[in-house]
């Protein structure tokens, strides 16, 4: 082995101990520590804590941005919104990067209220969230010119101008402004909102015209709608539209002018001359229901108002069968009125009486007389006579005196149960209920009376001419019109309509819109069904003849209605309720201040609280029992429609032709208002139904 023989033995130093030398050999030395201030300084950690921050961030980040969606948030108002979500998200303008899941997110706009509601993000790409915030409303100030008018907003009324700071809704709003005298403005206003604030002024344009009347007499007075304004000569405003002028001045007949009156449009209408008015004369006789001929024109029967022309003599003279023949002049002034009294001298003729029993009384024309046999010598005129006596049945008779000829009567009263059996029912009922009323014109203190109206009443119609009807055959009269209940039992389909959402049709309304026809066919039909001969003859379902023997139901006869409706003992209804004008109460159905949308025209200040028809008995019955014999529906008569003779020969019981093209109609309506439509005298005519028009049942007795 050689001395770099690797197998050789190292020495402490390194090297063989072959190769060291004694001056070479190392010796060991003590140990000693090194100086703690002197060890080496280990590197500082922070620089990694934060490398190693900013890689979880970015880690993050990335994370964040591989997972977020974009979310785009369109808000629907004028202004810049903010837009707070409580969740993370990274705002690029419009749009936001946010992770899935649910957000709630806030929008505040200026002028709007706030929006907030959840939202939930989903996992597509790209998202879309439109947001639409309520706008408030804007400050409206309302003015018109001149001030005080009465403001509309959307059908609601808010007060008087002018109006400050009113909060309205945005959007378009219909403003309405109205003034007394003024004409209205409508304006659609479109109200910015968002709180700011508008001002919106209107001006009124005056809704009249000066009109200027002249007119002789020069004292004359205008009215206007029947309400007194000034004295001719004078401009006055007038409301715009149809009005009705009215010059009236005393002792002159009044002159009445339609003008259509135009806003703004000023007029000066032509010079007027009043007539002057006749002279009135209020005629009277004793007795009464004297015929009354004027230069030698028939006028009427007594009490009479006789229209006289003034400044001459008129001859006038009055006669009554059985009375001597009186005659007068008068002459009257323009406008005055004068009352006179005619008492007629009777030419009598005798009369004895022979009475059984002896005691019974002794009734002439409604007084007693006394009680057995007599001798009275009585105006040689019909007299009616009754014999009473208490447990036996009266007997009433009708006989006329004849000057110098004397006459004998025997009346033997029969017991009541003699009686009984021939005795008519006061009152009867159909087989529908319906309930009639007895009315025996004998019975009365007058059977004989006028028809029609004096030419000098108020209202009166050229189809009212007066003539004189007696009744002598007892009837019986509906106390109501016929309803619909009653109608639909023989005509299943009828229908009575409504008017703008007002209903006729109801059960106890009075059946409306049927032809005479079918309410003829109706009395025939209500007459089979009680086994009573028809009064109508039928032929192939048409009416063309009538029985006047016949008992079976019927329309009551023109004659009858008007006995029915207007005598009252010895005097005449002018109106269903009475003489004043308007009625001062609700008493009848006729068209009040709440028909106006429906008829047009009303009678101002009335209410009855009916637009329409009523049900039938809703007002007071009349002094027989009758309802609604002057309004809620006109009535089909029995009668043909024809305008009588003055001159024509008294007709007992009259029924006139067997058939005709129309029929004859009395009394108002609910559709009707007119002083002329609402007296009892009032006639109309048709063949076809109406839905103001229906009518009421009647029958003989015997």
């Amino acid at each position: 082995m050689t001395p770099n023989d690797n197998n050789a033995p190292l020495t402490p130093g390194g090297f063989a101990p072959s190769q060291a030398n004694d001056s070479e050999r190392l010796t060991p030395t003590g140990f000693q520590p090194l100086d703690p201030g002197e060890r080496p300084e280990r590197p500082p950690l922070w620089p990694k804590i934060a490398l190693g921050g900013i890689a979880l961030v970015a880690a993050g980040v990335l994370f964040f941005l591989l997972t977020a969606r974009s979310l785009e948030i369109q808000v629907d108002a004028v202004g810049t919104p903010r837009i707070d979500i409580d969740g993370l998200n990274v705002p690029f303008g419009q749009r936001y990067l946010i992770r899935p899941g649910q957000y709630r997110v806030t929008v505040t706009v200026p002028g709007y209220r706030d929006w907030q509601e959840r939202v939930s993000v989903s996992d597509s790409d790209s998202q879309q969230l439109t947001v639409s915030p309520a706008i408030l409303p804007g400050r409206v100030s309302i003015r018109s010119n001149p001030p005080g008018a009465t403001v509309t907003v959307s059908g609601e009324t808010l007060g008087q101008t002018p109006l400050e700071g009113l909060n309205l809704p945005a959007g378009p709003t219909p403003i309405s402004v109205a003034l007394a005298r003024h004409q209205s403005s409508d304006e659609l206003l479109e109200v910015t909102g968002r709180g700011i604030e508008q001002t919106l002024t209107l001006v009124l344009n005056p809704d009249w015209a000066e009109i200027l009347v002249t007119a002789q007499p020069d004292d004359a007075t205008l009215w206007i709608d029947d309400e007194p304004v000034s004295t001719v000569g004078t401009p006055v405003q007038v409301l715009s539209g149809d009005r009705l002028l009215s010059i009236r001045a005393p002792g002159y007949l009044d002159a009445n002018i339609e003008v259509n009156v135009v806003a703004e449009v000023d007029q000066v209408l032509e010079p007027i001359t009043l007539v002057p008015a006749a002279g009135i004369l209020e005629l009277q006789s004793s007795p009464a229901a004297a015929n009354v001929t004027v230069d030698g024109d028939f006028m009427g029967l007594t009490p009479l108002s006789l229209e006289l022309d003034p400044g001459r003599n008129h001859r006038i003279q009055v006669s009554k069968v059985g009375y001597n023949r009186a005659r007068l002049e008068v002459s009257l002034e323009k406008g005055t009125t004068a009352t006179r009294t005619v008492k007629l001298e009777p030419r009598l003729g005798n009369i004895s009486f022979q009475l059984t029993p002896p005691d019974a009384q002794l009734w002439i024309n409604g007084r007693l007389e006394g009680t057995g046999s007599q001798a009275l010598d009585l105006p040689a005129v019909e007299q009616r006579v009754e014999v009473r006596l208490a447990g036996y049945a009266s007997q009433r008779l009708r006989v006329t005196p004849r000057e110098g000829l004397g006459q004998v009567v025997d009346i033997a009263l029969l017991t009541e149960a003699e009686a009984r059996k021939a005795a008519l029912t006061p009152e009867i009922t159909s087989a529908l209920g319906q309930t009639l009323v007895l009315i025996d014109p004998l019975t009365e203190p007058m059977n004989s009376f006028s028809m029609g109206a004096s030419r000098r009443e108020p209202g009166r119609r050229s189809n009212e001419v007066l003539h004189t009807v007696e009744l002598e055959r007892a009837f019986y009269l509906a106390t109501t019109e016929t309803t619909n209940a009653q109608f639909r039992q023989f005509l299943e389909s009828h229908d009575s309509g409504q008017i703008e959402g007002n209903s006729m049709n109801r059960e106890h309304q009075p059946a409306v819109g049927m032809s005479w026809q079918q309410a003829a066919r109706f009395c025939n039909w209500l007459s089979s069904r009680e086994g009573l001969p028809p009064f109508y003859r039928e032929t192939q379902g048409i009416i063309d003849g009538y029985n006047p023997s016949s008992t079976g139901y019927r329309l009551p006869t023109e004659a009858e209605w008007s006995y029915a409706a207007r005598v009252e003992g010895e005097q005449y209804r002018k109106f269903a309720w009475g003489e004043d004008f308007p009625p001062s109460s609700a008493v009848v159905n006729v068209a009040d201040n709440t028909s106006a949308l429906v008829t047009g025209r009303i009678l101002n200040g009335y209410a009855d609280g009916y637009i329409v028809s009523a049900p039938v008995g809703s007002f007071p019955a009349n002094h027989r029992g009758l309802y609604d014999m002057g309004g809620n529906v006109a009535e089909w008569v029995h009668d043909v429609y024809a305008i009588p003779s003055a001159n024509a020969e008294l007709a007992t019981d009259p029924l006139g032709a067997l058939k005709g093209d129309n029929y004859t109609v009395r009394g108002a309506s609910w559709a009707l208002s007119r002083l002329s439509e609402l007296r009892l005298t009032y006639r109309d005519y048709g063949a076809s139904g109406r839905d103001d028009l229906g009518f009421r049942i009647a029958r003989y007795a015997e």
